[in-house]
C-alpha cells in the first residue's frame, strides 16, 4: 500500500490538556467548587490517571471493541470502587453522591465506555450486594471488589425484557434443598466476559418474587458469549448469558434487605442518577473536543472559532452542559440528604441524556467531515451517546415515571 507523501497536511488534533484543572472549560458555573478539598484532590488524581493512562488507549480499544484490562489495576490503585460503601484505605463512611457524580462525569468526559465499566462494577454489582446482602455476604464479597481483585457484573436485562424486565422476567429460580437452580437467559450484561461475580436476578417459582443471586463465572451451566457488532460503547464487553440448570448454594442468594427486587430498586435509583452524570460527562468531553478543534482548524485564513455560526454551536453546547450539570448536582444533593426519589433520578436521566444527544450531534457538526474520524475525538462520543440515551431507562420510561409523580396518574399499561 503506497504511503502518503511526507508533506501531506495533517488534520488538527484536539489539544486539551486532560491533566490540567479543567473545571473552567466545561464547568462554566464552577459547580465543582461544591466539593471539599479532599474530594477535589481525589478528583485531580483521577484526572491525571485518565490523562496519562486511559486517554491514550481508548481510541484503539474502541476500534478493536476490546476492553484494556491493564486499566483495572490503575483504577484499583485510585481506591475509588469501595467509596460508595465506606470501603477502601481512605474511606471511613460512604462518600457523598455529589462527589461520586463528579467521578462518573470525569471518567465519561474521557471515555463513556470506561465509565460504564466502572459503574457496572462499583454501582450495579457492588450496590446490589450492599443493598440486598447480609452483613456476612457483604464482608465475603465486597472488600475484594473494592480492591478490584474481583470484578462484578449485573444480570438483569433479558432478550425479551428490557423496560418491563421485573414484571415480565423469564429467568427462574427453583429451590432444591440447600441450593437454587437457575434457568433462563440474560442479555446486554456489561463486564460479563471477564467478571468474576455476576449478580443474576431471577423469579422465585414458589413465591413469584424476583430475587438476586451471586453467581461465580466458573459455575457449571452458565454460558457467556460476547455480543459482537455494536456501534456504541464498543469498549464495554456486553454479553449474552445462558443459564441452564445452574446450581448455586443458598448462601449465594442475597438474603439481606427485603430479599427481593425491591433492594435492586434502590440501587437502580442511584445508578440512574449516575447515568445522568455519565451523560453530562459525555457532553463535557464532546464540547471540549469541539472547542479545541475550532481553535485550531483554519478556514478562510483564520480559526473557525472566530466565526459566528461556530460560536453559536459552542454556546448551545455549553448551555446544555451547564443545565445538565445543574440538574445532576441538585439530584445528588437530594440523594445525599435522603430526599431523592425515583422521579428525581428519572427526570435527571431523561433530561441529561436528551441534552447529551443534542450536544454530541452539534460537536460532530462543528468538526464537519472530520467529525466521523476517531482521531478527532467527537466521533466516539457521538456514537456512544446512542447507548447512553437508552440504558438505565429509556427516555420514554423515565418520562412516565416522572409523569406519574407529577399527575398522580400512572400511564403504564399492562
Amino acid at each position: 500500500m503506497p504511503a502518503l507523501p511526507s508533506d501531506f497536511p495533517a488534520l488538527p488534533r484536539p489539544a486539551i490538556d486532560l491533566a490540567a484543572d479543567r473545571e473552567a472549560i466545561a464547568d462554566f458555573y464552577d459547580y465543582a467548587d461544591l466539593l471539599s478539598a479532599a474530594e477535589t484532590a481525589t478528583l485531580r488524581r483521577l484526572r491525571s490517571y485518565l490523562a496519562e493512562d486511559v486517554a491514550p488507549v481508548v481510541e484503539g480499544a474502541w476500534e478493536r471493541a476490546e476492553f484494556p484490562m491493564q486499566l483495572v489495576k490503575g483504577f484499583a490503585d485510585l481506591d475509588l470502587a469501595g467509596l460508595p460503601y465506606g470501603l477502601g484505605a481512605s474511606a471511613d463512611e460512604p462518600a457523598r453522591r455529589l462527589f461520586l457524580g463528579f467521578v462518573a462525569a470525569e471518567i465519561a468526559r474521557v471515555d463513556p465506555s470506561v465509565n460504564s465499566f466502572f459503574g457496572v462494577h462499583s454501582g450495579l454489582a457492588m450496590g446490589s450486594i450492599w443493598a440486598g446482602g447480609t452483613e456476612e455476604q457483604r464482608q465475603r464479597w465486597l472488600p475484594a471488589m473494592a480492591r478490584m481483585e474481583s470484578i462484578g457484573a449485573f444480570g438483569l436485562t433479558e432478550p425479551h425484557g428490557g423496560s418491563d424486565v421485573a414484571g415480565g422476567m423469564e429467568t427462574t429460580a427453583r429451590r432444591d434443598g440447600d441450593h437454587w437452580v437457575l434457568d433462563g437467559d440474560k442479555r446486554w450484561i456489561g463486564n460479563a466476559t471477564f467478571a468474576d461475580l455476576i449478580v443474576i436476578w431471577a423469579k422465585d417459582l414458589e413465591t413469584n418474587e424476583v430475587r438476586g443471586f451471586v453467581v461465580p463465572r466458573e459455575t457449571e451451566g452458565m454460558t457467556i458469549v460476547k455480543i459482537e457488532g455494536k456501534t456504541a460503547l464498543r469498549i464495554v464487553q456486553n454479553a449474552d448469558i445462558a443459564l441452564r440448570g445452574v446450581r448455586v448454594p443458598d448462601d449465594h442468594r442475597l438474603a439481606g434487605g427485603t430479599g427481593t427486587f425491591a433492594d435492586a430498586g434502590g440501587v437502580l435509583r442511584v445508578t440512574r442518577a449516575n447515568a445522568s452524570w455519565g451523560a453530562t460527562g459525555t457532553q463535557m468531553g464532546a464540547y471540549e473536543m469541539a472547542l479545541s478543534y475550532a481553535q485550531q482548524r483554519e478556514q478562510f485564513g483564520r480559526p473557525i472559532a472566530g466565526f459566528q455560526l461556530m460560536q453559536e454551536l459552542l454556546v448551545q453546547m455549553l448551555g446544555n452542559v451547564t443545565a445538565s450539570l445543574g440538574m445532576a448536582v441538585r439530584n445528588a444533593q437530594l440523594l445525599d440528604g435522603g430526599g431523592g426519589s425515583d422521579a428525581h433520578s428519572a427526570l435527571a436521566k431523561e433530561f441529561c441524556a436528551t441534552r447529551m444527544r443534542e450536544t454530541v450531534s452539534w460537536a460532530r457538526q462543528l468538526v464537519g467531515g472530520n467529525g466521523v474520524l476517531l482521531e478527532n475525538g467527537v466521533a466516539r462520543y457521538f456514537a456512544d451517546a446512542e447507548a447512553l440515551y437508552s440504558f438505565e431507562g429509556t427516555r420514554e420510561m423515565n418520562t412516565l415515571i416522572v409523569g406519574k409523580a407529577i399527575t398522580g396518574h400512572s400511564a403504564f399499561v399492562r
